[in-house]
Parts: C-alpha cells; sequence; structure tokens
C-alpha cells in the first residue's frame, strides 16, 4: 500500500556563509568583551563606561546627519526630476561629492555597537579618504559582479533595469525595433499597416 508521500530525501546542504557567519560573529562577540575587560583592568570600569557612552552618542549624531543628508539628496533629487507634462525640467547638475552615505551611517552603526574593534572601524568609516576607498571598491565589485551575472539571474535583471541619475549618464535598457518582414518593404517605410483591417 502506498501512502502517496515522497521518499525522504537528504537534507539540504548548508552554504559556507551560514556556517561561517554565526561562528565570525561569535568570535568578534568574545573578542570585543575580553577587550574591554583588558581596558577596564588598565584604565577602569568608569572610563570604559565613559567610552561606551561616547560612541553610543557620536554614533547617533553621525547617524542622523547622514540621515539628513540622504534626505537632502533625495529632495534635491525630485525636484530635478519633471513634474507634469510640458513642464520643463530643471537643468540636470552634476553631482557634487555627496556620495557615501551608506558608509557613514554603517559608521555611526558601529560607533553605536559596544566595543572596541566596532568603534576603531566606525570612526575609520568617518574619514572622508577611506569612505571614497571604500566607495569606489564597492562600485567596482557591484560592476564586475553584474557583468559576470548570469543572463537569467536577479543580478542580470537588476543590471538591465538600471538607471543612473539624470547627469548625463547613459540609461542601460534594450531597443525592441518593430519590423515587417514582407517581401518588398524596407525598414525605413515608416510604420506598419494592422494586420486586421
Amino acid at each position: 500500500m502506498t501512502t502517496g508521500t515522497p521518499p525522504p530525501t537528504a537534507p539540504p546542504r548548508r552554504s559556507r556563509a551560514r556556517t561561517l557567519i554565526p561562528l565570525a560573529i561569535a568570535a568578534w562577540a568574545v573578542l570585543e568583551i575580553w577587550l574591554l575587560t583588558l581596558l577596564a583592568d588598565v584604565a577602569g570600569g568608569f572610563t570604559v563606561l565613559l567610552l561606551l557612552i561616547g560612541g553610543v552618542v557620536l554614533g547617533a549624531v553621525v547617524m542622523k546627519a547622514a540621515g539628513r543628508r540622504a534626505f537632502r539628496n533625495l529632495t534635491e533629487t525630485l525636484q530635478q526630476m519633471p513634474g507634469r507634462p510640458g513642464e520643463a525640467a530643471a537643468p540636470p547638475t552634476a553631482p557634487s561629492g555627496r556620495k557615501g552615505n551608506g558608509f557613514l551611517m554603517l559608521g555611526g552603526l558601529l560607533l553605536i555597537i559596544p566595543g572596541m574593534i566596532s568603534d576603531v572601524a566606525g570612526l575609520l568609516l568617518l574619514v572622508p579618504p577611506v569612505r571614497a576607498t571604500l566607495g569606489r571598491y564597492a562600485e567596482r565589485s557591484l560592476d564586475r559582479r553584474m557583468r559576470t551575472a548570469a543572463p537569467g539571474s536577479f543580478s542580470g535583471v537588476f543590471q538591465q533595469a538600471r538607471i543612473h541619475r539624470p547627469d548625463g549618464k547613459v540609461v542601460q535598457g534594450e531597443v525592441i525595433r518593430d519590423t515587417d518582414t514582407r517581401p518588398g518593404r524596407r525598414p525605413d517605410d515608416g510604420p506598419r499597416p494592422p494586420l486586421n483591417p
């Protein structure tokens, strides 16, 4: 007698990232706690508490400033877009070097997280040349991955739909030509007549 249930199969294998990321987070947390206890032995517990509170305050200020900057950039971009049909759009302006809001917010978040390693990483992300270097590296890495993506994959679809700011850069897309293949018809004869008269 058959029950209609499929035969048991082997459980799906976990990816390396799903195995290694929790281990890396646990090792990072243990290292942070160990460094905080060492610092508390050397400088005192009150000093460590002041450093942690200072990191939280500085991180909150940085994240608030980065959020305001992102909102201002969004507002400026929306003001440059044409409103109603027939209304002229504002002339496109070149980007004023205000990139890197994501890394600035990440720096603020790392400062808020208690720990010395995260505070040092957050402070490094507050330095503009470091943010610019990381931004260029991330952009090159993303471009390289998108160029090597399979045509049907999600990143391939994202690359087809990617649109740049209105600063004169080329918008990627596909051109679909409506051609008539009837004999004696040239492509420059204009639009083809409807098939059902």
